[in-house]
C-alpha cells in the first residue's frame, strides 16, 4: 500500500439528472466534449492525473495545492466560454472542490479523508464556484490568480465536526493580509473554527471589538445548575509525539464521564468541553461562554515508567486557583491518577458523595495498561466518525477487551459504534443486521460486568426505540440520567426516547437540560428534538435551535427538510422554500417518503403524519429527483405482480446510470447498478412494490408505485418507471 500527499480536485455538474432527462445524448455528447477537449487537457498541463470518471463526476490529483487550485479556476473559465451561445438548458455548469492530504493509493485509484472531503466541498460550491479546505486556503492564499472569501463553517455527511470553508472569489487575487482576520469589527459570537483534519479535534477562538467584555454579576453564574459547575478542558499532551495526544484526550474523557456520575455537581460534555481544544482564548472567556464558574485544566506527559500529570482547578469569577499540583505516578499505579484529581475537585468544592457516587467514580476501568491503551486509542478513532477510523476503532476495543474480557468500558464504546453504524447503514464495516446484534450483545456484555454504567443503558434506549421497544427504552434512558446525571449524551437520549415515543413536553425538558450540559450539541440530537417542539405548538423554538448550526450543517440533507419543516409550521413559507430546495440540491435522492420509512418508529401515527405534512407544506419533493408522475398512470396490483414477480428489468436509474433489478417467483431481490450491489426481498402491498435490503432505510421496506409511462405517440425506451423513497427506476422488463 502506497501514501502521498496530494492536492485532490472533485467536479460535477450541476443537475445533471433533470438535463438527462430532457435531452440525454445531447448531455452526455456536450459533457464529453468538454472533458475531453478543455478539462483533461488543463488537468495534464497542471500536471495532474484523473484519477477517475463517475457518471457526471470527475476526481484528480495533483502534487502541488497550487496547481490545483489553479486548475480549477481555469477549468470554471473554459466552462463558461464554452456556454456562451448555447440555450440555458443546454449549459454544463460544474461545481468544485479542492483539498490537500494523505492519501493512499491502490490500483491507480485513491483513498483517505483527503478524498472524503474534497468530495464533501464539491457540493457546497455555487453554480461554476470553488470552494476548498482551510488547508488549501492556508497554503495557496496570496499565492493565486484569484481571492479567497470565507464562507464559514459547515456540517457535511460522514465527517463528525464542521469543517471552515473557503469559496474562490470572482475578483482577481492580490496580496493577502495574513492579520485581517484578527482586526475590524467582528460579530459578538465565536471567530473562527479550524477542523484539523488529522488531529480530528475542533479549534475554536474568539476576537473583540478591543475592549474587555464585561463580567457578568457572579450570581449569574452557577444559576442555571443550583450546583458547583465545571469544565474539564482538554488536558495538554507534553510529549513530543504529537500521536500520543489520544493519551491525554483519554485522561480528560475519562475525568468528566466519572465527574458527571456526581449528582452534587453540573459539568459540561466532553463535545463541548473539546471544542476548545488547544484555544488560545482566556479561561475565564471559556468559562463565561459555557456558563459555568469552575475549570479544571492541565497537562500530561508520559514517561518511561509512569506518567506525569500537572492540573489545576480554577474559580473563573476571580482567576483564584483552588487547586493545583504536581503529580507522579508509576505505570501501575496511572489509574490512580483519576482517582486523586476527583477527590481533590470534590473536596475544593465541598461536594458530597453518595455511597454508590462514591464507588462508582472509584471504580477502575481495567487493569490491563495494554488493555487500556488500546481503548484509548478505539476512542480517538471513533470520534472521527470516518468510516475507515470506525472500523479500526472497532477492531482496536475488540482488542481491548480481549486483553482484558472484563473490561466494561470498552463494551460500551464498543456498543456505541456499532449502534452508529447500524444507523447509517454503513454496510461496508458491518451488514445492519449484525451490527445491530453486536450492538445489542456488547451493551449487555458491558452491564453484565457493570451494572451502574450509563453509556450501554443510554445505547439501549436507542436501539430499543428503533425497535419499538418504547417502554423498555424509557426505562433504559431514564437509568442512565439516574447513574449519569451530569452526561447531555444521557439526556439527549431520553429526549430522544419521549420524542418518538410522543411525550413531547417531556423530551422538550430533557433537551433543553442537555443543552445546558453542552451548549454545542450536535446538529442530530437537535433535528430530533426540533420535531418535538414542532409537535408541541412550539414551531418558533425548533426553527431557533436549528437555525443555531444551520451554516455547520449547510450540507446536511435530512438537516435541510427538517429545518423547512420547521419554518412551514412557523408561518415563514420563503425560508421553508429555500431550506426545500436546499435539501434537494445537497441531496437530489432524498424524499419525503423515504422519511416516512426512516422515522416510522414514531409511536403515533398522527405524530409522523404531522412531521410529514409539515415537509410536504415546505416543499419538499415527495420522490426522490423531483419525479412527478404527471400524466402517467399507475398499474394496480395484478399488473405489478405480473410485471415485477419473477421477472427481469433493465434500465436507467435517475442519478445512478444504467441498472438492473430482479425478483425470484418467491420475493428473493437482487438490485445491481454502477454503484451498487443489493440482495433482499421484494412483495406487492396493495397497489405498491416493496422493496427490502440491508443497506437501506434501517432494513425496512420500502414501497412505491410503478408507472407506464406518459404517452408519446411512439415507443419509448423505458416503459415502465418504479419510483419509491429511494429510487427513480425507468426500466423495460424482460419477454
Amino acid at each position: 500500500m502506497e501514501r502521498r500527499l496530494a492536492a485532490i480536485l472533485a467536479a460535477d455538474v450541476v443537475a445533471y439528472s433533470r438535463m438527462m432527462a430532457i435531452d440525454e445524448v445531447g448531455t452526455y455528447e456536450r459533457l464529453t466534449e468538454l472533458r475531453s477537449r478543455f478539462v483533461e487537457p488543463l488537468i495534464a498541463d497542471r500536471h495532474g492525473r484523473v484519477v477517475k470518471l463517475v457518471g457526471d463526476g470527475l476526481l484528480a490529483e495533483f502534487p502541488s495545492v497550487i496547481d490545483a487550485v489553479e486548475c480549477a479556476i481555469g477549468i470554471q473559465a473554459v466552462t463558461q466560454e464554452y456556454n456562451l451561445g448555447l440555450p440555458e438548458e443546454h449549459r454544463v455548469e460544474l461545481r468544485i472542490g479542492v483539498n490537500m492530504g494523505d492519501l493512499i493509493i491502490e490500483d491507480d485509484d485513491i483513498y483517505g479523508e483527503g478524498v472524503n472531503v474534497a468530495s464533501r466541498l464539491e457540493p457546497l460550491a455555487e453554480p461554476g464556484g470553488i470552494c476548498v479546505s482551510r488547508e488549501v486556503y492556508e497554503y495557496t492564499h496570496g499565492k493565486i490568480s484569484k481571492e479567497y472569501v470565507e464562507a464559514g463553517l459547515r456540517h457535511v455527511k460522514n465527517l463528525p465536526d464542521p469543517i471552515l470553508v473557503y469559496q474562490i472569489a470572482d475578483r482577481p487575487g492580490k496580496a493577502a493580509n495574513p492579520s485581517r482576520r484578527h482586526t475590524g469589527v467582528v460579530p459578538v459570537m465565536l471567530g473562527l473554527a479550524v477542523l484539523a483534519v488529522l488531529a480530528g479535534a475542533l479549534f475554536f477562538w474568539r476576537d473583540f471589538r478591543g475592549e474587555a467584555p464585561a463580567e457578568p454579576p457572579a450570581q449569574t453564574v452557577d444559576a442555571m445548575a443550583g450546583r458547583p459547575s465545571l469544565v474539564v478542558l482538554p488536558f495538554e499532551n507534553l510529549d513530543a509525539a504529537a500521536q500520543d495526544d489520544y493519551f491525554a484526550d483519554g485522561l480528560t474523557s475519562d475525568l468528566i464521564t466519572d465527574l458527571s456520575k456526581i449528582s452534587g455537581l453540573f459539568v459540561i460534555s466532553r463535545n463541548a468541553a473539546f471544542s476548545f481544544k488547544d484555544s488560545v482564548a482566556d479561561t475565564r472567556d471559556i468559562a463565561r461562554e459555557l456558563g459555568v464558574r469552575y475549570v479544571l485544566e492541565g497537562s500530561v506527559r508520559r514517561m518511561a515508567r509512569g506518567v506525569r500529570i500537572n492540573a489545576q482547578l480554577i474559580d473563573s469569577l476571580n482567576g483564584e486557583n483552588l487547586w493545583a499540583e504536581r503529580v507522579d505516578h508509576s505505570s501501575p499505579d496511572m489509574f490512580a491518577v483519576q482517582d486523586e484529581v476527583i477527590e481533590h475537585i470534590v473536596d475544593s468544592l465541598a461536594v458530597q458523595l453518595s455511597p454508590s457516587e462514591l464507588q462508582r467514580v472509584t471504580r477502575l476501568p481495567t487493569n490491563n495498561l495494554e488493555a487500556y491503551d488500546n481503548y484509548l486509542r478505539a476512542e480517538e478513532a471513533a470520534r472521527s466518525g470516518l468510516r475507515p477510523r470506525l472500523r479500526e476503532a472497532l477492531r482496536l476495543y475488540d482488542k481491548a477487551t480481549s486483553l482484558d474480557p472484563s473490561f466494561a468500558r470498552a463494551y460500551a464504546a464498543m456498543a456505541r459504534v456499532e449502534a452508529l453504524v447500524m444507523r447509517r447503514d454503513y454496510d461496508d464495516i458491518l451488514a445492519f443486521p449484525v451490527a445491530r446484534k453486536l450492538a445489542y450483545e456488547h451493551a449487555g456484555r458491558a452491564l453484565e460486568l457493570d451494572a451502574e454504567a450509563a453509556l450501554p443503558l443510554a445505547v439501549l434506549a436507542e436501539l430499543q426505540t428503533v425497535d419499538g421497544r418504547y417502554d423498555q427504552a424509557l426505562a433504559s434512558a431514564r437509568q442512565a440520567v439516574d447513574l449519569a446525571p451530569g452526561e447531555a449524551e444521557a439526556h439527549a437520549t431520553l429526549s430522544l426516547v419521549h420524542t418518538f415515543g410522543g411525550r413531547h413536553k417531556e423530551a422538550i425538558a430533557e433537551f433543553e437540560l442537555a443543552l445546558k450540559l453542552n451548549p454545542r450539541l450536535p446538529t442530530n440530537a437537535r433535528q430530533v428534538a426540533a420535531m418535538s417542539y414542532i409537535l408541541d405548538g412550539q414551531a418558533a423554538r425548533a426553527v431557533e435551535i436549528l437555525e443555531e448550526v444551520r451554516f455547520e450543517s449547510a450540507g446536511l440533507d435530512d438537516f435541510q427538510i427538517l429545518l423547512s419543516a420547521a419554518y412551514a409550521e412557523a408561518g415563514q413559507a420563503d425560508l421553508a422554500r429555500q431550506a426545500a430546495a436546499e435539501s434537494e440540491r445537497v441531496g437530489p435522492n432524498t424524499s419525503v417518503e423515504l422519511f416516512r420509512v426512516n422515522l416510522a418508529h414514531f409511536r403515533r401515527a398522527e405524530d409522523l403524519e404531522h412531521v410529514l405534512d409539515a415537509m410536504i407544506r415546505a416543499g419538499v419533493q415527495k420522490w426522490p429527483f423531483g419525479f412527478d408522475p404527471e400524466s402517467r398512470s399507475a398499474l394496480g396490483a395484478a399488473e405489478i405482480r405480473e410485471i415485477a414477480i419473477g421477472r427481469s428489468w433493465r434500465g436507467h436509474l435517475d442519478g445512478f446510470g444504467p441498472g438492473a433489478l430482479q425478483i425470484s417467483r418467491d420475493g428473493v431481490l437482487a438490485v445491481r447498478t454502477p454503484a451498487l450491489f443489493a440482495t433482499g426481498s421484494a412483495h406487492v402491498s396493495g397497489d405498491r412494490l416493496c422493496l427490502q435490503y440491508e443497506a437501506l432505510a434501517l432494513a425496512r421496506a420500502v414501497c412505491g408505485p410503478i408507472y407506464r409511462a406518459a404517452e408519446t405517440g411512439g415507443d419509448t425506451q423505458f416503459p415502465y418507471t418504479y419510483v419509491n423513497g429511494n429510487m427513480v427506476f425507468h426500466f423495460a422488463p424482460d419477454d
